[in-house]
Formats: structure tokens, sequence, C-alpha cells
């Protein structure tokens, strides 16, 4: 039998390292939240090949006193848990873990001098063994450096990631505990150059904004909620304003930054009908609530937190993001595209020569040949058409269409998306505002208006009314996707679409929603199978509801390339300025744009 035996001292902190100090972000980390935690109004953070060769950070905090350095590196002695008790623990770092795991597995360099004191301290740790021990100058504070980072550990040295992508990560790192502590002022450079800076006592917003996305400042609602003892602030973008990829999304407890699935999860419900599936929105949510009412000791990094009551907390954050959005109206993002704009002035890439124009004597010829008895509808179509077979070469037939409008009370161009003047491929209607050209997008805009108006009916009734089919329709899907619909024909029921189970791999659909009209039966059906199969029962009952809603709601609206007349034109504008949300699609895409009036006399060359 093999031999129990204790670990040397050494071996179980390079151990131990591995859980806290993965790579140097995981380091700078540590380091950084140890200087929050010392009371700093300003942290200077300097990294060096993307903190593979060097790490420093520099603070103004209370300072330590040589024995307290010394305790400070033995595993698990900390001045933050003045009491044994865990659970009420309102400090970044709790574990007594980080500096004794550094200095086992790089160089470092302790510095630091408390404010009574008249000189600093200095210890050196190489790798756990003490190099150096002694007197320092520097200011009242800390100053930490952090260099040759597992230069005796290769095994662990070899699998770390570039220098940039390393840089990207600490980064990363600074960006988020400078937004948890507005109050505190960062620095960060990198190889001597600065990438970040910010002041303290700054703004929520304003820090978020600088630090995430200045977009944000336009393009994103301000988040201000309570519920009993929890409190949610922070910013969240529109959902017009999103990215392909969820690195954009800050979530902090407590002050603390968490990448959790329960909060993730909550902002994905929460945009759930006003984003594509492969769009995450842009966002920095602060959650405040009772220490004892989650549990920050799950893993030594710290950033995994367990809820007492997470359906509680799901709830709140879902509520609360989606009314922050409705409050924001039919407001979009809509940043100018150069290209779009572009186009006015670009020439035809091969311009085709046109047939030499015929004389303007031959033209009058031609159009007067005929006794002068009035100008009469043949004689003026006759007129268009020679003016159209000059211009047929050049330029191609119009493919938009307008008509009449009737009288307009005084007040129509003061509503906010102005009056319709006509539609253009059948696909966008072109109306007037006050203050410039407004397009909108007729299908992406009634499909907002439609999954509304399911909402507020399933809200309101306990059943959408129904539209019977006058003929049963047998859609027949795999047994798996029977099974997902099976489970929710009575809550598919309450919004009008009634379903029955017709064999192991088929359904049969009775009724569908009435506010649906004429839909693909076959297509609805397909739709709501994916989506049930693709979050499976990993999302509430209602964001669930909410999914189903969203795909009736694009099975039910006005297709591109549906001619509208003035009236339904101006019908549509007015419920989208009555509808909240009204300003994106249930995918996130923009259902209006708006070209200002200086925006147009630039393009003619008048500003």
């Amino acid at each position: 039998m093999p031999t129990i035996r204790r670990l040397p001292e050494h071996l179980v902190n390079r151990i131990a390292a591995g859980e806290v100090v993965e790579r140097p972000a995981s380091a700078l980390k540590e380091l950084v939240e140890n200087a929050i935690d010392a009371g700093a109004s300003q942290v200077t953070v300097r990294i060096a090949s993307g903190g593979l060769d060097m790490i420093e950070v520099t603070d103004d905090g209370c300072g330590m006193r040589p024995d307290e350095i010394a305790l400070a590196l033995e595993r698990h002695a900390t001045s933050k848990l003045p009491d044994e008790h865990i659970e009420q623990v309102s400090t970044l770092g709790f574990r007594g873990e980080a500096l004794p795991s550094i200095g086992s597995v790089a160089r470092l360099t302790i510095e630091s001098r408390p404010r009574d004191a008249a000189e600093g301290w200095k210890r050196i740790v190489d790798h756990g063994e003490v190099a150096a021990d002694g007197p320092a100058a520097l200011p009242p504070g800390t100053r930490i450096r952090v260099e040759n980072l597992f230069g005796k550990v290769p095994a662990r040295r070899k699998f770390l990631r570039t220098p940039r992508s390393e840089y990207a990560a600490c980064q990363d790192v600074v960006r988020r505990l400078a937004m948890a502590r507005p109050d505190v002022g960062f620095v960060m450079e990198h190889d001597g150059r600065r990438v970040v800076a910010v002041q303290p006592r700054e703004e929520l917003a304003s820090r978020v904004a600088r630090l995430v996305a200045r977009e944000l400042a336009d393009d994103g609602v301000v988040i201000e909620a309570e519920r009993g003892t929890a409190r949610l602030t922070g910013v969240a973008g529109l959902p017009t304003f999103n990215r392909g990829v969820a690195d954009h999304q800050y979530l902090f407890v407590n002050g603390r930054p968490v990448k959790d699935r329960l909060l993730v999860g909550a902002v994905r419900g929460a945009y759930s009908d006003m984003l594509a599936r492969d769009r995450h929105a842009v966002l920095a949510l602060f959650l405040e609530i009772p220490p004892e009412e989650v549990d920050v000791n799950v893993h030594p990094a710290k950033t995994e937190v367990r809820f007492r009551d997470p359906a509680f907390v799901r709830g709140f954050l879902v509520g609360a993001l989606r009314h922050a959005l409705e409050g924001a109206g039919q407001k979009s993002a809509q940043p100018p595209s150069a290209s779009a704009m572009g186009n006015w002035q670009v020439e035809p890439a091969a311009p085709v020569v046109p047939e030499p124009a015929p004389a303007l004597g031959s033209l009058f010829a031609r159009q007067y040949s005929a006794p002068r008895t009035g100008f009469s509808g043949s004689r003026l179509s006759e007129a268009g058409t020679a003016w159209k077979s000059y211009e047929a070469e050049v330029m191609a037939p119009p493919a938009a269409r307008a008509e009449q409008a009737g009288d307009e009370p005084d007040e129509a161009l003061h509503y906010p998306l102005g009056v319709a003047r006509g539609q253009v491929s059948g696909t966008y209607i072109v109306a007037e505002a006050q203050d410039g050209l407004v397009i909108v997008d007729q299908h992406a805009a009634h499909e907002r208006l439609v999954l509304e108006r399911l909402k507020a009916a399933g809200a309101e009734d306990a059943m959408v009314r129904s539209q019977a089919l006058l003929l049963p329709e047998v859609v027949e899907l795999e047994e798996v996707a029977c099974d997902a619909l099976e489970d929710r024909i009575d809550d598919m029921a309450r919004f009008g679409l009634v379903l029955e189970r017709f064999g192991p791999a088929a359904m049969l659909v009775r009724a569908v929603p009435s506010v649906l009209g004429k839909t693909d039966v076959q297509g609805l059906l397909r739709d709501l199978a994916d989506d049930l199969a693709k979050n499976g029962d990993a999302l509430l009952l209602g964001e669930k509801l909410d999914l189903v809603l969203a795909t009736m709601a694009c099975h039910g609206s006005v297709r591109a390339g549906r001619s509208l007349t003035v009236a339904e034109m101006n019908a549509l504008l007015r419920e989208m300025e009555r509808t909240p949300r009204s300003g994106q699609c249930n995918h996130g895409r923009p259902t209006w744009v708006k070209l200002a009036h200086q925006d147009i006399e630039k393009l003619f060359g008048r500003k």
C-alpha cells in the first residue's frame, strides 16, 4: 500500500495556485481586489507582455506593517474576516490564498507603508523562497510587483496564450473592477502605453459608457429598480444596439464581478422577444442583495455565486429590464452608416453610354405634331413615352409607389413618426416628420405590433380568441418535437393555438390565434417545435410563452412586398407610436430610421 504523508508547504501552495492563479489576469484580479479592499482611492496598474513578464499594482490604501506583510504571505491569513461569519462577507477578497499562491509560482515583491509610519518595508519571495527583506522608500500605500510568472513551472507556462491574448484578459479584469467601484480612480499601462484612465467619484452611467461602449450614452437606458431588499442599477443597451458575442455583458453582485449562469439567463430572458438568437445585449448590471442571501464562497476565483432564492432574483432582473426597455418607447439605436450614405454619391461602376439624345427640336416636333386642340391626356402620355425611350437605358424603372393622401390636420407633421407619403419596393413606408424623413420597415414594425397585441391579450384574458380551421391540419414532426409540443398544449391554448396529439409523429391543429389571420400552419408548428427543443427546460414558463408568441407574431405580420394604402400606412405609424418597444422588431433590428433635414441638405451640398 502507498504511504500517506503530508505534502511540503511549497508544494501545497503550488497546488492551490492552480485554482487561484490560472493566468496573469487571475493574479492581476486578486491584486487589484486587495487594493480596493485596502481602501484605495487610486489604483495604478502596469503590465508588460500581457502580464507574462511583469504585473505591478500600486495603491494609496491603508498599507501594511512588516509583521503584517510576513503574515499576509501565509496561507489563509487575512484581515477581511473579523469574525467567523463567512456568510456576511462584504469585501472582494476573504480566503487569504492569493498572495501565497502568487508567491509560490512567481517572483513577488511587496512594498508597503502605513500612513502613520515613517518608512516602508519590502519583502521579496521568489517561487516560495524569501529572497530579500528590508526597508523601502515609498509613499503611503502598497506596491506589489509580480515577475516571471510560472517561470519555474514550465508545464503551466507553456499553456499560457500569446501576450496579446493575455493582455486582453488583463484589460477586461481592470475594466470590470473599475465599473464595480466608480468611487475609485484607475490607470492601466501596457508596455508603457496608457490604455485605461478613469477619475475617482465618477457617475456610474458615465463610467460604464466610457469603459464598455461610448454609444451606450445615447443608445442605452438607465436601470433603477427595487423589490424588497434587492436593488438593481446599471445601464442596458437598446435591443437594436447589440453584439454578436456576449463579452459586453458585465454583471455584478454586491460590487463583485461575477459570471453567473442564472444572471446570464435572466438577461437572455428579458431580451428574448427583442433579439435574434445569435445576437447579445450590451449592458452592465449591479445587483445589491443582503449578503446572507448569496453565497460567494463557491470557487476560489470568486466569480461564481449561488442565490438562496434564484427564482426571485431571475424574476426581479427580467421584470426590471423589461420595464426599463419599455420606457424607451420607440427609441432605437440608429448609427449612421457611412457606406449607405456614401451610396448616394457613388457613380455606377460601369456606366452605360446612352444613345445620343434626340434633338430638342425633334422632341418638340414629335410632341406637337398633332393639331393643337389643348393638352389632352394622350398627348401628355406621348411626351412621357418620348422621354422614357431616352432615359430607359440609364435609369431603372421606379420601384416605389405613392398615392394622393387625404386632408391632414394641422398637427399631422408633429407626430413622432410623421405621416405616410408613399411606399418603396412594397416593403418600406416613407413618412414625412417635422424634423426629417422617416423610413419604416413594414414587416418588422407589424411583427412587433402583433407580438405586443398577443401579449396584451394573454395578460387581459385567460384565453385568446381562436379561429377554428374548416379542416384541421395534420403536421408531421419528429416524435421528440411532438412530445415537447404536447407538454405545452394547455399553454398554447391560452393564446389561441389549439393542438392535439395525432399519433407518435404528428400533431393536429384545430385552431390558430385569430390575430394571425391566414398563416402557414405547417411552418408555424415547426418553428414552435424548434424553439422549444432549443431552449428546453432552461427557461421559465413565461419566457417560453414569449418565444411561442414571437414565432406566432412573425407568421402573422404584414409581409414585405404587400402594397398598403396611405390610410393603412398611417394606421401602422400611429399604432407604433402607441406601442412600447416598437423601435425594434422581435429580432433586435430597428423598425424605422430617420434622415434628419440637415442630413438631407448635406446630401445635396446645401450644408
